[in-house]
């Protein structure tokens, strides 16, 4: 039940021509699909991935043969979570940053970096990930999810996929693509469902975080 006085953060990525996109990934295209001012309407065509702006990884997208999205329940993405601050983080998130946040098992956990402060407007080569080890130590503790403030976890041209395959071998759900810049470490109640795609390896989401005031 959610309380009667709350704060709503939006923690997503716009999406729009100009959302940038992990390369090689499919552009964010939004066309006028028909306009008909006799019937007052307007119909729009959106062409995008399915790790567009904030979205969700599922098993299937590093695992060959691991669940797809609808595999992942619902709760997963809704319920308490914690804000962990790694802003004086320069490369990575190292398991002695992450064993000093005394994270427990079953806690839903966001962490923001320097990517929330640098912006969104470029990709950036140089973004801030979890480390290999660092998911790892995440994955035996039995999270319940983990979402980070860039399009993808795993650093950029590494041949160790750990950070994505240490989660989700435990059905850990990945959230990529969160903006973090106006949110302090803390608890709070976190709602991002991805959108009902079947068969896929993840799908974008509307993330928020709700604070009781």
């Amino acid at each position: 039940m959610f309380p009667k006085d709350f704060t709503i953060i939006d923690i997503s990525l716009s999406l729009s021509d100009k959302t940038i996109v992990y390369p090689d990934n499919t552009p964010v295209s939004i066309e006028t699909h028909a306009t008909m001012p006799e019937k007052r309407s307007h119909l729009s065509n959106i062409v995008m991935g399915t790790h567009s702006g904030t979205h969700i990884d599922a098993p299937k997208h590093a695992i060959i043969g691991a669940g797809e999205l609808s595999s992942i329940p619902l709760y997963a993405f809704v319920g308490p979570c914690r804000v962990l601050d790694f802003t004086k983080e320069n490369e990575c998130i190292t398991v002695e940053s992450l064993r000093n946040k005394n994270i427990q098992k079953g806690e839903r956990v966001l962490v923001k970096t320097k990517n929330s402060e640098r912006g969104y407007e470029v990709f950036r080569n140089d973004y801030i990930y979890l480390s290999p080890d660092g998911a790892d130590y995440l994955g035996d503790l039995e999270i319940a999810l983990f979402g980070i403030d860039y399009l993808s976890v795993k650093q950029k041209g590494s041949s160790d996929n750990r950070p994505h395959t240490s989660l989700l071998s435990k059905k850990i759900p990945i959230v990529e693509g969160l903006n973090l810049k106006n949110v302090l470490e803390g608890e709070y109640f976190l709602v991002c469902p991805p959108l009902k795609f079947e068969g896929v390896e993840g799908a974008p989401a509307r993330a928020i975080l709700l604070k009781t005031e």
